[in-house]
Protein backbone atom coordinates (compact mmCIF):
# COMPACT_ATOMS: atom_id res chain seq x y z
CA UNK A 1 0.00 0.00 0.00
CA UNK A 2 3.00 2.34 0.24
CA UNK A 3 3.26 2.65 -3.54
CA UNK A 4 2.38 6.01 -5.06
CA UNK A 5 -0.38 4.66 -7.29
CA UNK A 6 -1.98 2.80 -4.36
CA UNK A 7 -1.82 5.74 -1.98
CA UNK A 8 -3.55 8.02 -4.50
CA UNK A 9 -6.94 6.45 -3.76
CA UNK A 10 -6.74 7.88 -0.24
CA UNK A 11 -6.95 11.38 -1.70
CA UNK A 12 -10.58 11.28 -2.94
CA UNK A 13 -11.60 9.47 0.26
CA UNK A 14 -10.05 12.23 2.35
CA UNK A 15 -11.75 14.82 0.16
CA UNK A 16 -15.20 13.33 0.72
CA UNK A 17 -14.65 13.22 4.50
CA UNK A 18 -13.33 16.81 4.42
CA UNK A 19 -16.42 17.92 2.51
CA UNK A 20 -18.59 16.16 5.10
CA UNK A 21 -16.89 18.13 7.88
CA UNK A 22 -17.18 21.43 6.00
CA UNK A 23 -20.78 21.18 4.86
CA UNK A 24 -22.65 18.52 6.84
CA UNK A 25 -21.18 18.80 10.34
CA UNK A 26 -20.35 22.51 10.14
CA UNK A 27 -21.17 25.34 7.73
CA UNK A 28 -18.03 26.42 5.92
CA UNK A 29 -19.92 28.70 3.52
CA UNK A 30 -21.33 30.69 6.42
CA UNK A 31 -17.85 31.01 7.99
CA UNK A 32 -16.24 31.91 4.64
CA UNK A 33 -18.74 34.69 3.93
CA UNK A 34 -17.77 36.39 7.18
CA UNK A 35 -14.25 37.01 5.87
CA UNK A 36 -14.07 36.52 2.08
CA UNK A 37 -15.79 37.62 -1.12
CA UNK A 38 -18.99 35.87 -2.20
CA UNK A 39 -17.64 34.93 -5.64
CA UNK A 40 -18.59 31.26 -5.86
CA UNK A 41 -22.13 30.73 -7.08
CA UNK A 42 -21.67 26.96 -7.36
CA UNK A 43 -23.34 24.81 -4.74
CA UNK A 44 -21.03 22.91 -2.43
CA UNK A 45 -22.32 19.68 -3.99
CA UNK A 46 -21.37 20.91 -7.47
CA UNK A 47 -17.88 21.85 -6.33
CA UNK A 48 -17.56 18.42 -4.70
CA UNK A 49 -18.64 16.62 -7.87
CA UNK A 50 -16.44 18.70 -10.17
CA UNK A 51 -13.30 18.33 -8.07
CA UNK A 52 -13.94 14.66 -7.32
CA UNK A 53 -14.48 13.91 -11.02
CA UNK A 54 -11.24 15.64 -12.00
CA UNK A 55 -9.32 13.94 -9.19
CA UNK A 56 -10.61 10.48 -10.10
CA UNK A 57 -9.92 11.09 -13.81
CA UNK A 58 -6.34 12.10 -12.97
CA UNK A 59 -5.89 9.02 -10.80
CA UNK A 60 -7.22 6.85 -13.63
CA UNK A 61 -4.84 8.55 -16.09
CA UNK A 62 -1.93 7.84 -13.77
CA UNK A 63 -3.00 4.21 -13.29
CA UNK A 64 -2.93 3.81 -17.08
CA UNK A 65 0.17 5.87 -17.96
CA UNK A 66 2.24 5.73 -14.75
CA UNK A 67 4.62 8.41 -15.98
CA UNK A 68 6.10 11.60 -14.53
CA UNK A 69 3.68 13.84 -16.41
CA UNK A 70 0.61 12.10 -15.00
CA UNK A 71 2.18 12.14 -11.52
CA UNK A 72 2.94 15.87 -11.81
CA UNK A 73 -0.59 16.88 -12.75
CA UNK A 74 -2.17 14.84 -9.99
CA UNK A 75 0.35 16.16 -7.46
CA UNK A 76 -0.44 19.72 -8.60
CA UNK A 77 -4.14 19.03 -8.13
CA UNK A 78 -3.61 17.50 -4.68
CA UNK A 79 -1.27 20.32 -3.64
CA UNK A 80 -3.87 22.90 -4.65
CA UNK A 81 -7.05 21.28 -3.38
CA UNK A 82 -5.77 19.52 -0.28
CA UNK A 83 -2.39 20.65 1.03
CA UNK A 84 -2.90 24.37 0.44
CA UNK A 85 -6.55 23.96 1.48
CA UNK A 86 -5.45 22.49 4.82
CA UNK A 87 -2.96 25.33 5.33
CA UNK A 88 -5.74 27.82 4.46
CA UNK A 89 -7.99 26.39 7.20
CA UNK A 90 -5.18 26.34 9.76
CA UNK A 91 -3.85 29.82 8.94
CA UNK A 92 -7.22 31.57 8.88
CA UNK A 93 -8.46 29.81 12.02
CA UNK A 94 -5.56 31.47 13.84
CA UNK A 95 -5.64 34.72 11.86
CA UNK A 96 -9.31 35.38 12.63
CA UNK A 97 -9.26 33.48 15.94
CA UNK A 98 -12.35 31.70 14.67
CA UNK A 99 -12.58 27.96 13.95
CA UNK A 100 -12.64 27.30 10.20
CA UNK A 101 -14.82 24.30 9.30
CA UNK A 102 -12.46 21.91 7.54
CA UNK A 103 -9.47 22.44 9.81
CA UNK A 104 -9.97 19.10 11.62
CA UNK A 105 -9.81 16.94 8.49
CA UNK A 106 -7.18 19.27 7.05
CA UNK A 107 -4.88 18.44 9.95
CA UNK A 108 -5.89 14.82 10.57
CA UNK A 109 -6.34 13.63 6.97
CA UNK A 110 -5.05 16.00 4.28
CA UNK A 111 -1.60 16.67 5.70
CA UNK A 112 -0.64 13.11 6.76
CA UNK A 113 -2.15 11.39 3.71
CA UNK A 114 -0.55 13.81 1.29
CA UNK A 115 2.78 13.55 3.10
CA UNK A 116 2.67 9.81 2.36
CA UNK A 117 1.64 10.43 -1.26
CA UNK A 118 4.40 12.96 -1.90
CA UNK A 119 6.96 10.77 -0.10
CA UNK A 120 6.02 7.81 -2.30
CA UNK A 121 6.25 10.02 -5.41
CA UNK A 122 9.75 11.06 -4.30
CA UNK A 123 10.79 7.49 -3.52
CA UNK A 124 9.56 6.29 -6.91
CA UNK A 125 11.29 9.25 -8.65
CA UNK A 126 8.09 10.71 -10.10
CA UNK A 127 9.11 14.04 -8.60
CA UNK A 128 12.12 15.80 -7.09
CA UNK A 129 12.25 17.89 -3.90
CA UNK A 130 12.58 21.20 -5.77
CA UNK A 131 9.57 20.28 -7.92
CA UNK A 132 7.50 19.98 -4.75
CA UNK A 133 8.44 23.59 -4.05
CA UNK A 134 7.31 24.59 -7.53
CA UNK A 135 4.06 22.69 -7.07
CA UNK A 136 3.50 24.44 -3.75
CA UNK A 137 3.91 27.87 -5.35
CA UNK A 138 1.62 26.89 -8.26
CA UNK A 139 -0.91 25.34 -5.89
CA UNK A 140 -0.88 28.35 -3.59
CA UNK A 141 -1.28 30.71 -6.55
CA UNK A 142 -4.13 28.67 -8.03
CA UNK A 143 -5.91 28.42 -4.67
CA UNK A 144 -5.52 32.17 -4.05
CA UNK A 145 -6.85 32.97 -7.53
CA UNK A 146 -9.81 30.68 -6.90
CA UNK A 147 -10.54 32.53 -3.66
CA UNK A 148 -10.29 35.90 -5.44
CA UNK A 149 -11.95 35.13 -8.78
CA UNK A 150 -14.05 32.04 -8.22
CA UNK A 151 -14.79 28.85 -10.17
CA UNK A 152 -13.44 30.10 -13.53
CA UNK A 153 -9.99 29.38 -12.14
CA UNK A 154 -10.82 25.65 -11.98
CA UNK A 155 -11.35 25.52 -15.75
CA UNK A 156 -8.12 27.42 -16.40
CA UNK A 157 -6.12 25.19 -14.06
CA UNK A 158 -7.53 22.07 -15.70
CA UNK A 159 -6.66 23.38 -19.16
CA UNK A 160 -3.10 24.23 -18.11
CA UNK A 161 -2.69 20.80 -16.47
CA UNK A 162 -3.85 19.14 -19.69
CA UNK A 163 -1.46 21.25 -21.79
CA UNK A 164 1.38 20.53 -19.36
CA UNK A 165 0.68 16.83 -19.67
CA UNK A 166 0.71 16.93 -23.48
CA UNK A 167 3.83 19.09 -23.74
CA UNK A 168 5.79 17.27 -21.05
CA UNK A 169 5.07 13.80 -22.45
CA UNK A 170 6.19 14.96 -25.87
CA UNK A 171 9.25 17.05 -24.93
CA UNK A 172 10.27 16.73 -21.27
CA UNK A 173 9.67 13.13 -20.27
CA UNK A 174 9.97 11.27 -23.56
CA UNK A 175 11.06 8.04 -21.91
CA UNK A 176 8.28 8.17 -19.29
Amino acid sequence: MNKFRNLLILSPLAYVIHHYEEHIIFNFREWRLLYFLDNNSLSTEEVLLRLLTVLLAMIFLHYVKQNKASAHIILFFIMTTQVVNALFHIFFSFYYLHFSPGVITGILLYLPINFLIFKAALDETYIKIKEIGYLFVLGLSTFALFELIGPKVMAGALLFAFLYYLISTKYLFKSS
